[in-house]
């Protein structure tokens, strides 16, 4: 999720969601540690509650990135052993720890050391010809013996050589039976399932076997999923009643951030998702992606996508014919 959910991002999901436990894009300890502070791990207070993900292997440097991102506020301190990208790799982090389970553990152990905030640790159930069975076990072993205090666990293989980062979401099979494994038989650890969860009906049946799941690139498409998440999974209501007051709600932040001379853009292009199969989606998207990337454009350019957007349930399709026809 590098260059998704960034602070923007989290703060228009944090309109959909009170409940949501929102995570930060991957940052590197290096980043975190010499890198300007507020644009790396910078957050407003309206995302609590906000886990921060870093990507290292080096425990003196981990420990020391998850004290400041401590001290800044974040909630979790989540160390990346998925993440399967060639950069990823050559900086020894990301998926290829999964071969380095004890590696882990001396970073776990490092980062508890540091900080009293939870600290988890993201993975896969294995990476090239590793055996699921021994790789997953041998890494939560190991971790949990260090003192993590939750798994998030993709349900799949990561090919460290010939796919993709994307090819790697989508290749390997998903094996969420591997993964329920893995909480029976620790039934007193935190364990989440994330990977090709697409809607919340498919969140409610894995949270009928695991403690959590974690949504990616199906929250960042089609956003408006996450308006159920508190109805639903908590019984509470949501924040607002729809897309439509989302957008007003997020508005506040965007005036705040624009005055801030950040580029309105770089807050609506996290939006683009919103609307799906409603009338005038199209002209939301064209009109955010045309006339939000222009120089000076303000929060009057929101609003004006907004009016595209009919709240008839027609059809997207009749609706884009008849757009095409006016």
């Amino acid at each position: 999720m590098m260059d998704w959910t960034d602070r923007h991002c989290r703060a228009f999901h944090r309109t959909l969601s009170r409940r949501a436990r929102l995570y930060t894009e991957m940052v590197t300890t290096g980043a975190v540690i010499h890198g300007v502070r507020e644009r790396i791990i910078g957050f407003d207070p309206a995302e609590h509650p906000v886990a921060v993900q870093l990507g290292g292997s080096d425990a003196k440097d981990l420990a020391e990135a998850a004290r400041i991102c401590e001290a800044e506020g974040y909630h979790e301190v989540n160390l990346n052993c998925g993440c399967p990208s060639d950069r990823v790799q050559e900086g020894r982090f990301g998926a290829c720890l999964m071969q380095e389970p004890e590696l882990v553990a001396e970073c776990v152990a490092a980062m508890k050391a540091a900080v009293k905030v939870p600290v988890t640790v993201k993975c896969r159930i294995g990476v090239d010809d590793q055996d699921p069975e021994e790789a997953l076990d041998r890494l939560a072993d190991a971790v949990l013996a260090a003192g993590c205090d939750a798994l998030v666990v993709h349900a799949r293989k990561a090919w460290l050589k010939g796919l993709s980062p994307k090819e790697n979401r989508e290749i390997p099979p998903l094996d969420y039976d591997r993964v329920h494994r893995l909480k029976a038989r620790l039934p007193d650890v935190p364990v989440a399932l994330n990977g090709g969860l697409a809607s919340i009906e498919d969140c409610m049946r894995e949270l009928a076997v695991m403690d959590g799941v974690m949504l990616g690139r199906a929250a960042y498409h089609d956003p408006e999923l996450l308006l159920a998440v508190d109805p639903v999974l908590f019984g509470e209501d949501a924040p607002v009643p729809d897309a439509f007051a989302a957008v007003e709600a997020y508005i506040p932040y965007v005036e705040r951030r624009l005055a801030d001379g950040v580029p309105l853009h770089s807050m609506t292009r996290h939006m683009l998702g919103l609307f799906p199969g409603r009338p005038g989606a199209r002209l939301w998207r064209r009109h955010l992606s045309v006339e939000g990337v222009k120089r000076g454009a303000g929060v009057e350019v929101l609003r004006e996508a907004l009016a595209f957007v009919s709240r008839d349930p027609r059809p997207a399709r009749v609706a884009e014919i008849a757009e095409a026809r006016a």
